[in-house]
């Protein structure tokens, strides 16, 4: 998954230099906003694989529901962009969706107000509707959600199946990987680089409570100089 030819005319152009001089053999979009509205254009401008979470979260959906009613919970950004109703329909034209935008929840995760009752109160309110659309299965289409995973199915009840997009573009990330004989196998423990835009400190304390470990130095860059 090397950087073939052209790569500087494309650091220039493009500013992913860093995406070349790192020699990264993939990038997973993690983010189901970006995913929405970029993952197009970035999968066109790199010569790497580049996998986003919103496919691999739409196909779980698919394959799980039973009755073809499957709920979409999001950022306003991502529900907005349609991105998973057009992958569902794709998918299976009979399958119904529906969307619901829940921006509270990111606060709430953030915050590690994941129990209690705010939160208890927040998921009522957005999930309402849901709950009267008899999904039987939700689509956890933001990073933070899982976070409330527990208040969001109690608030949904047991018949409803939660799917992590996340967990979906894990499996996906690792079938590509190994039909392209890119997996590790030298069994040596993974170093991690944290390297942000904007406040990392505020990275590493949110970080640490969604990966509940502690986590390395968190470098900031500047965008402006790698124009």
């Amino acid at each position: 998954f090397q950087a073939e030819d052209g790569i500087r005319d494309v650091e220039r152009s493009r500013g992913l230099g860093d995406v070349y001089k790192r020699q990264i053999k993939m990038l997973v979009v993690a983010c189901n906003t970006a995913s929405s509205v970029a993952i197009e254009l970035l999968a066109k401008r790199l010569p790497i694989p580049v996998i986003g979470v919103v496919r691999p979260g739409s196909y779980a959906a698919a394959k799980t529901t039973k009755t073809g009613k499957i709920g979409i919970i999001g950022t306003n950004a991502t529900i907005a962009s349609g991105s998973y109703q057009r992958v569902l329909k794709a998918l299976n034209p009979n399958i119904q969706s529906f969307a619901k935008a829940c921006p509270l929840f990111v606060s709430l995760a953030e915050e590690g107000w994941t129990v209690g009752p705010v939160a208890r109160m927040v998921a009522e309110t957005y999930l309402a509707d849901l709950r009267g659309a008899e999904i039987d299965t939700l689509i956890l289409g933001c990073t933070h959600y899982p976070l409330l995973r527990s208040v969001i199915s109690d608030t949904m009840g047991a018949t409803v199946t939660l799917i992590d997009s996340a967990e979906s573009t894990v499996f996906q990330v690792g079938h590509i990987l190994e039909d392209a004989d890119g997996l590790r196998t030298d069994g040596k423990q993974p170093e991690h680089r944290f390297i942000v835009s904007d406040a990392p400190e505020r990275f590493k304390e949110v970080g640490e409570r969604f990966l509940e470990a502690p986590l390395p130095e968190v470098h900031k860059i500047s965008l402006e100089e790698k124009r």
